[in-house]
């Protein structure tokens, strides 16, 4: 109801809600805000009962303050009421903005929840806008800016619920009009920004207790770090975790830069990245920072690079605070070499240094599957369809399976990646297929030498035929001894015309005098050409090329052979 006084009556409260405000904003602890926003609402807003309902960790609200009654806030303080109680009565009655009215008509059903609650005697109101008893009046305080963590709640619950006021007995015995829902509306967001900084200082200061803590027991113990970290015998190393700068060494140790032959100073420019071998990023990139090992290449200052054991954990410089790598460095390189020799002693031979047979047929089985290859292609709109004659039971859509328009071999199964050997089928002519080829050689004449000069020569013309043999193919060739005196040659992408070309000149390679204690000897060598095809097995590749280099020997006379 408006009066002439009215005006002056906004002012008066205008002022008083500016002091109470202030004094929200001199509280020094956030039990004192909580104290001065229940007290602000009974001195600047004139209403004789106030409390605050502050929302806990768990999302229930306890009574943390109240005002205007001793005897009603030793009955309720410290109370909790549940989440979804409250979200009940803000979903409830009458919203002036954010306020919520629930009228005593229909707040009847709440007085048997879970949310504490005082009751006031009084007469029954004699007009519509009279405040009864049972009316309640609730101003929700939200975080500024913040989301609320429960959606789907009553009006103004996308914003972080902070707590609720709740008042009751207006002095002047009337609902509040525009301006007192106004005033406590503003009052309400005001205690929020208070209450929130409130929050904000106490966390401050209990972080500041815990720091001072902390800092104590780091001063503690950063010294006993510090050496055990410098006079380590084995290398250690401290990296930069996140950002631009991840991987970067902030510190290293003096026995990591003696293995590496770097100052600490040069060290700081790099990373482990900077400094792993090209082909040991890959583990690098793959070894986990927390708990992570690996063994990989480092690089020396000198150019070469040492085997060494890297082992990661991740420390914080504080409490709180940021992140680092702690990487344990050890030197393995005398272990790492006993290891590659006993690989290679596994895998090679031990007079001539070639693969052995072990070596060879693991080489070629790498190169062959089971199943054969179809040559013939499958008919158009179909699945091809392997030469084992599996048909898989559905249509298969390559391009729109693996959408970048891929269509396998003829013979591949839906997800056959593995790349066909095949073998030219025009014998001793050239059809263009380029395939695996097989050179089985056995030397003529070997027996002999080994006979009449001793195992002596006999294994020093092995050595010089297998020297002559690798120098006589490509790189990516390979020459392996089988045993005895047979040798075997592994030739990728090579026609028949190419695969006999290869046969004669090592043939040739092979026929020249050996000098062995100043004495000169021959051998000569017989060649068998098989191809690697996938439906083969190993023993079958080598097989069908010794046959074939026994065909070539009994072929030639003995003078021929020896001749070459």
């Amino acid at each position: 109801m408006e009066t002439e006084s009215e005006p002056y009556v906004r002012l008066a409260t205008l002022r008083q809600l500016h002091q109470v405000v202030a004094d929200l904003n001199t509280a020094r602890s956030l039990a004192d805000t909580l104290q001065a926003v229940a007290d602000g609402i009974v001195a600047g807003l004139n209403y004789e009962l106030a409390c605050v309902n502050l929302v806990r960790p768990d999302g229930d609200l306890v009574v943390a303050a109240f005002a205007g009654s001793p005897a009603a806030e030793a009955l309720i303080t410290g109370r909790v009421g549940s989440r979804a109680s409250w979200e009940r009565r803000l979903a409830m009655g009458e919203t002036w903005g954010d306020l919520v009215f629930i009228p005593h008509t229909e707040g009847w059903v709440l007085i048997e929840d879970d949310v504490p609650q005082w009751h006031t005697e009084g007469p029954a109101p004699r007009f519509e806008d009279e405040w009864h008893p049972h009316d309640r009046l609730y101003a929700p305080m939200y975080a500024p800016g913040v989301r609320s963590a429960y959606p789907g709640g009553p009006p103004g619950s996308g914003r972080e619920l902070l707590g609720v006021i709740s008042v009751d007995r207006p002095r002047n015995g009337r609902h509040p009009g525009p301006w007192g829902r106004e005033a406590l509306q503003m009052y309400a967001s005001q205690a929020a920004i208070a209450i929130s900084n409130a929050r904000l200082r106490s966390n401050m200061q209990r972080a500041l207790v815990r720091l001072e803590r902390e800092q104590q027991a780091l001063r503690a113990s950063e010294e006993s770090f510090r050496q055990a970290f410098e006079y380590a015998p084995s290398g250690m190393a401290i990296a930069e975790m996140g950002g631009d700068q991840h991987g970067r060494l902030l510190r290293t140790n003096d026995a990591l830069c003696r293995l590496l032959g770097r100052p600490a100073s040069v060290m700081r420019r790099y990373s482990f990245a900077d400094l792993v071998h090209p082909e040991d990023i890959g583990t690098l990139l793959r070894t986990s920072a927390e708990g992570g090992r690996a063994e990989l290449r480092l690089g020396r200052r000198d150019g070469t690079y040492v085997w060494v054991s890297l082992r990661n954990s991740v420390v914080a410089d504080t409490a709180d605070g940021p992140r680092f790598l702690l990487t344990h460095v050890e030197d393995i390189e005398e272990r790492k070499r006993h290891e590659l020799q006993l690989a290679h002693r596994a895998s090679h031979d031990a007079l001539t240094g070639l693969p052995n047979s072990a070596e060879l047929r693991s080489r070629l089985s790498a190169r062959i599957c089971e199943r054969p290859f179809a040559t013939e292609p499958p008919a158009a709109g179909s699945a091809p369809v392997p030469a084992d004659g599996f048909e898989p039971p559905y249509e298969y859509d390559y391009e729109h399976e693996h959408g970048f328009g891929f269509s396998p071999v003829a013979g591949a199964g839906p997800y056959d990646h593995h790349v066909h050997t095949v073998a030219p089928t025009g014998g001793e002519t050239d059809d263009g297929t380029k395939g695996l080829a097989v050179l089985f050689c056995d030397l003529d004449g070997f027996k002999s030498i080994n006979d009449r000069f001793g195992h002596h020569t006999g294994d020093a013309v092995l050595i010089e035929v297998a020297r002559r043999l690798t120098t006589g193919v490509r790189d990516g060739d390979t020459v392996a001894r089988l045993g005895g005196d047979e040798f075997v040659v592994l030739a990728d992408g090579l026609g028949a015309a190419d695969a006999a070309d290869l046969a004669v000149r090592l043939r040739n390679a092979i026929i020249p005098p050996i000098r062995v204690d100043g004495r000169a000897v021959r051998v000569g060598a017989s060649f068998g050409i098989g191809w690697a095809e996938c439906g083969m097995t190993v023993e079958e590749v080598l097989n069908s090329a010794d046959q074939r280099m026994y065909i070539e020997k009994r072929s030639r006379s003995k003078v021929h052979r020896r001749a070459g």
